[in-house]
């Protein structure tokens, strides 16, 4: 499971917090190198940086080609197995069970364009700031677990699973603060793992609760070093332990509910609700340096906590309406962003920015995402899917000290086509193809980027403009069972 350290990961003690004498700092300085080293032997470094994100495939960009083709609109009444992260309810709409693979491939072009100042810098490669794609295979089940109980009440349960750069990278991870500017959201995703169930309740009324499994790791180095690096009398112990997080949603049929065989105006009427606890991945070091002569027992403590992969609490409630060929469904999405502020007080590397005054402090507020799609069957095998949001962007700060972190509004368009095939050879059951392509332009805003080793410093060292387009393509097979 390879993880990313960024760059500053182990200097920010130094540059951020108490002035160091020159001999120590000397001794930090190659100390430092020592623990990159350990962690790549412990299996937690990649050979490049991943550009890891606060994001995840469901939020960012919807997890099967149907929710990538409604932009969201419809997944809270998608029965597919993507239904574990966003309204388990829906696993109980179909009595069969499903098996689903798919790909997913995220293209970004994130771009972030000079306005004033620069000298201080880093080279960026022209404007472009991001252009690493996010590649995901995936994987989704569910199956009736009725016979494996004394009663008759149907119980379904089902697990969806995403793996980066198509299934190389089951922890794809960095942590950085950085002088040219970072996007907030995008980037390569860690494991994408949720497992849950759903049954009715009553007529019309089904009711899901499902776990969002993260990891959270933990490494502890204790070792005696030479100037030159040389360790000895190493101990290492690594640890990694998933934090689970709860999903709950539910989903009425009104025309089932209060019509029953009749017909009346609420056939076709659904509202559905869930809820998705916050998340994210965490990675904490402990090391302990001793140098014969330089550095005597307890020794020097070096310490790293950081987070990434966060995902707000997000309370999400929708309708839908339906006909025999088409389906139209407007969602809402309240996430409390607000929250990742006291999240990052505890991470040694973007805490500075948090505890940042003025303009160069990392601000967040809650938001809320509109989101409206529809459906629409052309025959009994085809079916075209379209949905349309705006997401404002969390970020109320235009500045964060070091870590200088970017985000956007963005417009989100989505276009899918599903072809099921009632019959197919060899196999007693349907089969579905999906195939969806979502557009997100990113808008244009302006932020400021700080360093407390800038010689303008209070002052912002740059001005960018940051902008981008990102494409997103995602297809898979569903097999019925």
């Amino acid at each position: 499971m390879p993880l990313y350290v960024g760059k500053y990961l182990l200097s920010h003690k130094i540059n951020n917090k108490k002035p160091v004498r020159a001999s120590l700092l000397e001794c930090y300085m190659r100390i430092r190198k020592l623990l990159p080293a350990v962690l790549a032997g412990a299996g937690f470094v990649s050979a490049s940086p991943v550009m890891a994100s606060m994001g995840n495939i469901g939020t960012t960009y919807g997890v099967l080609p149907s929710d990538v083709a409604s932009a969201q609109a419809l997944s809270l009444f998608n029965g597919q197995v993507s239904a574990t992260y966003y309204n388990p309810a829906n696993l109980a709409r179909d009595s069969r069970g499903v098996l689903t693979s798919g790909l997913m491939h995220a293209d970004h072009e994130l771009r972030a364009s000079k306005v004033s100042g620069g000298s201080f810098a880093s080279p960026r490669d022209g404007d472009i700031l991001q252009d690493v794609p996010s590649q995901q295979v995936l994987l989704g089940m569910k199956t009736d677990l009725t016979d494996l109980t004394r009663y008759e009440h149907p119980l379904y349960l089902g697990f969806m699973l995403g793996v980066e750069k198509y299934g190389d990278e089951m922890m794809a991870f960095s942590s950085a603060t950085d002088r040219a500017g970072q996007y907030l959201e995008y980037g390569r995703q860690p494991l994408f793992l949720n497992l849950g169930g759903g049954t009715q309740i009553w007529r019309g009324l089904d009711m899901g609760l499902s776990a969002r499994i993260t990891l959270h790791s933990e490494a502890e180095l204790i070792a005696s070093s030479t100037l030159g690096g040389t360790t000895s009398y190493e101990s290492l112990e690594v640890s990694a332990v998933p934090s689970i997080r709860p999903i709950f949603g539910m989903n009425m049929d009104f025309g089932e509910s209060f019509c029953g065989e009749d017909a009346c105006w609420m056939n076709g009427l659904e509202a559905a609700f869930s809820f998705r606890g916050y998340s994210n991945s965490s990675t904490k070091v402990d090391s302990t340096i001793t140098i014969p002569g330089t550095v005597l027992d307890p020794g020097m403590s070096l310490a790293v906590t950081t987070i990434d992969s966060y995902q707000p609490n997000i309370y999400a409630a929708g309708l839908a309406y339906a006909r025999d060929r088409w389906r139209v469904g407007v969602t809402l999405e309240m996430q409390q962003w607000s929250d990742l502020e006291s999240e990052l007080e505890s991470d040694t590397i973007k805490d500075q920015a948090v505890n940042a005054s003025g303009a160069d402090q990392l601000e967040f507020k809650d938001i809320v995402v509109p989101r409206v799609g529809g459906e629409f069957h052309l025959n009994d095998t085809y079916m075209l899917t379209g949905g349309l949001a705006f997401s404002e962007s969390p970020m109320s700060s235009d500045g964060s000290l070091e870590v200088n972190y970017l985000d956007n509004d963005k417009w989100i368009l989505g276009l899918g086509l599903t072809a099921e095939y009632a019959s197919v050879p060899v196999l007693a059951f349907p089969v579905r193809f999906d195939l969806a392509y979502q557009y997100q332009k990113l808008e244009s805003r302006e932020f400021d980027l700080y360093d407390q080793r800038a010689a303008s410093y209070p002052q912002p060292y740059e001005t960018v403009e940051a902008d981008g387009d990102v494409h997103i393509f995602s297809g898979s097979i569903t097999l019925k069972f």
